[in-house]
């Protein structure tokens, strides 16, 4: 495998000191979130000189909170927002067929058709699943990579989600949408692959005294300071972009999931799709995950005040998201069901009063009076399309010389078509390391050096001990929060968390 893609120590240590030695770059990136890398990796193709800062790690902030979801735009149809929909099962489209089939899968979405949901909120889900395939076939998604909708009966709903209620059941309304294996490994594939096209991505670095010709950066880990010039500076640093320009208006609203063992649902292989009492279109989604999970979200609550590094459930949240999933179980869950819990910020461009879940999620291109230039709003899904108009933007602000976007071709690392890629057939390889590596699965079993790298890190964990090293050096990985809570999601269960440790630390260790 070329090094190319491997981020690590001591390739950060290099290239700061490369930075170091005066040399001006053509865009600096601000935040190492989906945006932000997304950005780098268009900056980078198009042939320009590019580096990125974050000053904690890959996917920190609300790029590892959320959904998994690689929405295909139906409920901003459902809004009238045409633009966001189209674009949205567009940009879906060309991830699960072009950038990361690997990472991106068809999951199935089932409402149950219980006795409280009425004619119209039947009629209301027929329709925009109706809708939802209209978009499907508009942006060429084939019915092979994501199935029409259709109802089922009540058989087919309870082997999709075995403990959905049973009395009164009719059927259900069955949908398809993408699903992440990952957001953080996401982020991370983005990453390797703008570093694949020359990009220096540089965590624990943070960024001071920016303007549109030069940022102060600061290596958190010695303390060592320099100054660098750039011909466009761009802040993704999303919910913190104020922060950078307090000229911007943000209003964070909170998403908060709860996270169960999936033997708490039957282990079920739909996600179990509920309505909201009391709403037309809003939706809990109880999804089934990696690691034997299943998450339940979303909330979408005003986050008014200072921006917490990490943002936490409050127990109104935790008991909303109880009492609506309830609804549609023939158990009830409770509380002590809830093995862990995340939330993330949306950073919504504020637009005065209302709900938050009424907000846009579309995103806005800013340049602040000192000349940096900020994306804020938006969506994981339109990543792509955001670091698109960004860089379109630098280039006809700045007068780079760069060639057109190729991102909507470009296979990210670990998807079949990407250079780096060594899997023809998964046999001998974990399912669960193909899920979350693809093509580059075999890489990381023939790259590691440490004993035993096919155990598992902890028992009943399904990641290997080779995983926590690839970790560490091809994924930039620094500390063990890194391994446990970013490159794998084995952190959003405390106990697991503390079960793991030991082998990350070992990782560490050796790499040191």
């Amino acid at each position: 495998m070329s090094d190319a893609t491997a981020l690590n120590k001591s390739r950060r240590s290099a290239e700061l000191a490369e930075l170091g030695d005066g040399n001006s770059v053509d865009i600096l990136v601000i935040g190492g979130g989906i945006t932000g890398v997304g950005i780098a990796l268009d900056a980078a193709t198009r042939g320009l000189s590019v580096v990125l800062v974050e000053k904690h790690d890959l996917a920190f902030g609300t790029s590892r909170w959320s959904s998994k979801l690689i929405h295909g735009g139906l409920r901003y149809l459902a809004t009238g927002n045409v633009g966001i929909a189209r674009r949205s099962a567009v940009e879906r489209h060309i991830l699960m067929t072009r950038n990361a089939p690997h990472l991106v899968h068809a999951m199935p979405q089932l409402v149950p058709l219980l006795p409280e949901m009425s004619r119209a909120s039947r009629a209301l889900v027929r329709v925009g699943f109706a809708a939802g395939d209209g978009l499907r076939r508009l942006a060429g998604t084939s019915a092979a990579t994501l199935p029409r909708s259709r109802r089922v009966d009540a058989r087919r709903a309870v082997e999709l989600a075995p403990t959905v209620r049973t009395d009164g059941l009719d059927g259900a309304l069955l949908a398809y949408d993408g699903q992440l294996i990952d957001d953080a490994r996401l982020v991370t594939a983005v990453a390797r692959t703008a570093a694949q096209n020359g990009a220096k991505i540089l965590t624990r670095v943070a960024a001071s005294d920016a303007s549109g010709t030069s940022v102060t950066l600061t290596d958190t880990v010695t303390g060592e300071s320099m100054t660098v010039a750039a011909r466009a500076v761009v802040n993704a640093t999303g919910v913190w972009a104020g922060e950078l320009d307090p000229a911007l208006r943000l209003r964070p609203s909170r998403g908060t999931h709860l996270v169960f063992d999936a033997a708490a649902f039957g282990n079920p292989v739909a996600a179990l799709t509920v309505p909201i009492p009391g709403e037309l279109n809003r939706f809990v989604f109880a999804m089934p995950e990696q690691l034997g999970r299943v998450y339940l979200g979303l909330t979408d609550e005003d986050a008014p005040g200072p921006i917490p590094d990490v943002p936490e459930a409050t127990p109104d949240e935790v008991s909303f998201l109880l009492d609506t999933v309830n609804t549609a179980l023939a158990l009830s869950l409770t509380p002590g069901d809830v093995l862990g819990t995340y939330a993330g910020l949306r950073p919504l461009i504020d637009t005065g009063a209302g709900n938050t879940a009424d907000v846009s999620r579309d995103h806005a291109v800013t340049e602040s009076e000192s000349g940096v230039l900020s994306v804020i709003g938006g969506k994981l899904t339109e990543y792509r399309y955001m670091a698109e108009n960004v860089i379109d933007r630098a280039v006809q602000l700045r007068s780079l010389t760069a060639g057109p976007c190729r991102t909507r071709n470009i296979p990210l690392v670990g998807a079949p078509a990407n250079p780096v890629a060594t899997l023809r057939t998964p046999v001998g390889l974990p399912g669960s390391l193909v899920a979350r590596y693809g093509a580059e699965a075999p890489n990381v079993i023939a790259r590691a050096t440490c004993p035993r790298p096919t155990d598992p890190v902890a028992d009943g964990i399904d990641v290997t001990r080779a995983e926590f090293e690839y970790a560490v050096t091809h994924e930039g990985a620094l500390t063990s929060e890194d391994i446990l809570d970013r490159r794998t999601r084995i952190g959003l269960v405390e106990d697991d968390f503390a079960r793991a440790e030991a082998a990350a630390e070992e990782m560490l260790d050796r790499a040191s």
